[in-house]
């Protein structure tokens, strides 16, 4: 009963201040974050992190990247797919060398410094989205750069996130094998058999239809889902990577926009608000003052390294002065994937308290002001038009 207690509180907490910060145009992930602080060690100390919360936030995850997996848009990179590619490749590897260094220079150790630079890897478009649709900008040569390479952007992500975790070895998944080749020959086929898996989903359409209970086929994606996180983990990899790939088969189904509905449900109801509420409860604030400046570093980074790639890249390749600033503001924000990588750094101990707890600040601080700046370029780029 004293989970159920917990679990209450984290709904309430959390619901009420994500719809506060809906209200205001931000993502009602930042209230649920700030639902964690305050109910954990920083400030009331309600609740603290267990095994069940942990087991819940798991499972968030899952289904949070599976969701990630069915917004993207394999199609939308066709549109402009040499310039989508290009931008998200450059800010993949830009943030991961200049937070890298930065980290390492500040006395971080390299494995860590290393991994501090693969969290800021990751492109949260969510509210840029939204801040392009509002200002009609969403088909536009730049919005749809930015769409296409978000798609590019979390696949790198998730591919960079899997060799960290092969070499590393430090990321709490446990290898198969004590020798480093054979992982990495196992885990290669781990990817092919992703590969076969997004030829075959498509095919489930036929079984399906014979099907007319609507929750047997949901539950028949939910084992599909699990069971290949599974086989991840398995493997030596992160259960998120499974996860966003099944996502991926799953977006090419006619009907994927049912499933997504399901899995949204199923997540956003319970499981996703425990992850991220769960995250907040790490934070400390014991030596806020003293890592201030290492705050104010990365945040400058995390900001400068997506949009420098964003905007010197698509102008090389031909866009124009404005539509490649709203392209490098467009990829600053940083969301679910850099929030998931920075716990799972957390939990396996290869990021320290007092850096994790910075890292969160600064991801929850650019994600607040990604959708500020896309709106400062977008309102330039239309007062150059007139």
């Amino acid at each position: 009963m004293e989970f159920i207690q917990e679990l209450v509180l984290i709904l309430l907490a959390s619901t009420v201040l994500g719809q506060i910060f809906v209200r205001f145009d931000m993502p009602a992930v930042i209230g649920e974050l700030l639902a964690g602080v305050l109910l954990g060690t920083a400030v009331l100390n309600w609740v603290r992190p267990s095994n069940l919360i942990s087991v819940f936030s798991q499972i968030g995850v899952i289904l949070l990247m599976t969701l990630a997996g069915m917004e993207s848009d394999i199609n939308l990179l066709k549109k402009c797919f040499k310039v989508s590619f290009c931008v998200a490749s450059v800010g993949v590897i830009l943030p991961i060398i200049l937070m890298g260094i930065a980290s390492y220079l500040y006395g971080v150790k390299p494995l860590e410094a290393i991994l501090i630079g693969i969290i800021f890897s990751a492109t949260s478009v969510s509210i840029s989205a939204i801040v392009l649709e509002e200002k009609h900008q969403l088909h536009s040569i730049a919005g749809t750069t930015i769409l296409g390479a978000a798609v590019v952007d979390d696949i790198l992500s998730v591919i960079v996130l899997g060799l960290f975790t092969t070499f590393s070895q430090g990321t709490g998944n446990k290898q198969p094998t004590n020798n480093i080749m054979v992982n990495t020959i196992i885990q290669l086929l781990f990817f092919f058999l992703l590969y076969l898996l997004y030829k075959f989903v498509p095919y489930l359409k036929v079984l399906f239809l014979r099907i007319k209970n609507n929750q047997i086929v949901n539950i028949i994606y939910l084992l599909l889902i699990f069971t290949v996180s599974w086989i991840a983990e398995a493997v030596g990899l992160s259960a998120i990577i499974g996860a966003y790939f099944c996502g991926l088969a799953i977006r090419q189904l006619e009907s994927y926009k049912k499933v997504y509905k399901a899995v949204s449900n199923i997540g956003y109801e319970m499981f996703i608000p425990v992850f991220f509420v769960n995250i907040g409860l790490m934070l400390t604030f014991k030596n806020f003052y003293k890592e201030l400046g290492f705050i104010l570093i990365m945040t400058i980074l995390a900001i400068a390294s997506k949009f420098w790639a964003g905007k010197y890249t698509s102008r090389i390749l031909g866009l124009s002065k404005s539509s490649s600033d709203i392209v490098g503001a467009g990829i600053i924000s940083r969301g679910e994937v850099a929030l998931i990588v920075a716990q799972m750094g957390c939990n396996s101990r290869l990021l320290s308290e007092n850096i994790y707890s910075s890292l969160i600040i600064v991801i929850v601080v650019t994600t607040i002001l990604s959708p500020i700046i896309l709106n400062y370029f977008i309102k330039k780029a239309n007062s150059d038009v007139d």
